[in-house]
């Protein structure tokens, strides 16, 4: 089946702002979510095909939505810059509205071991990993408690889990401690807004074969059998922010147990 967009699907009138979706998960979520009608707004900082090293841009997932027949609006921001962030959330709100769905996706990464990991690096994962979310949230929270109703998704990693202390790691401690410290940052906020209609969970997609992911030497010999499709995630991740807020809170999930707990069939995307 061709996949298209539904303008009185699950979304239908809402507007969601996903970051860090220029390629890879960010993409495909932002155009799962424009197939169920919602107003999507992708956010990167890649504006235009060939702006960066990695394919994708935030222009080139907007014309496809529109092309579809859905509705999108892309704005570059630079999420380790608080202007950048404020100018995200007022822009969206003044062409579309409140926000009633935000996807916190956007990564900044480097793989280097801790005894040579610069300060720099440390402060800008920090930035866009961990501040950048809880930002984003404090200027979105306050329009969802006056509706009583929003969504607030937190993209981490199985990095978050504890590794085993005998294998050897590859860089990725810090990595692994930004994305623990958004579990946490996710519990915390589902707990003190779960009174007010507001749902805030995490979800983690297992091994994605996205851009960042090849460009890293991420994918191996050993685990290549575990690749997942993105369209896995995009699936999980529509779940996640439709339905009974009360279930859908304060969850630290996985793209493979949401696809058989809730028994769900990953949709084609746009192309």
């Amino acid at each position: 089946m061709v996949a298209t967009v539904n303008n009185t699907g699950v979304l239908a009138g809402k507007v969601a702002v996903v970051t860090g979706a220029s390629r890879g998960i960010g993409d495909a979520i932002a155009i799962r979510y424009a197939m169920e009608g919602a107003r999507v707004v992708v956010t990167a900082r890649t504006v235009e095909d060939g702006d960066h090293v990695l394919p994708g841009s935030i222009n080139s997932v907007v014309k496809r939505i529109k092309d579809a027949g859905g509705e999108a609006l892309a704005v570059r921001a630079d999420l380790a810059i608080a202007e950048h962030r404020e100018n995200l959330i007022e822009t969206t709100e003044n062409i579309y509205g409140p926000v009633d769905i935000l996807v916190n996706n956007a990564a900044v990464t480097y793989f280097e071991p801790v005894a040579s990991f610069t300060e720099k690096h440390f402060s800008l994962m920090l930035a866009v990993q961990v501040y950048g979310p809880l930002h984003l949230s404090q200027l979105v929270l306050p329009g969802m408690k006056k509706r009583g109703s929003g969504r607030i998704l937190n993209i981490s990693s199985h990095a978050a889990l504890h590794p085993d202390k005998t294998i050897q790691g590859h860089g990725g401690t810090v990595y692994g401690m930004c994305k623990a410290a958004l579990e946490r940052f996710t519990t915390g906020l589902a707990s003190e807004v779960y009174q007010e209609g507001i749902g805030v969970s995490v979800i983690s997609p297992g091994l994605v074969a996205t851009p960042g992911v090849v460009h890293h030497k991420l994918i191996n010999e050993s685990n290549k059998d575990r690749v997942t499709p993105v369209e896995h995630m995009a699936e999980a991740c529509l779940r996640l922010v439709h339905g009974d807020v009360k279930e859908f809170t304060g969850m630290i999930t996985y793209a493979d147990e949401m696809l058989r707990d809730y028994k769900l069939e990953a949709a084609e995307l746009l192309v």
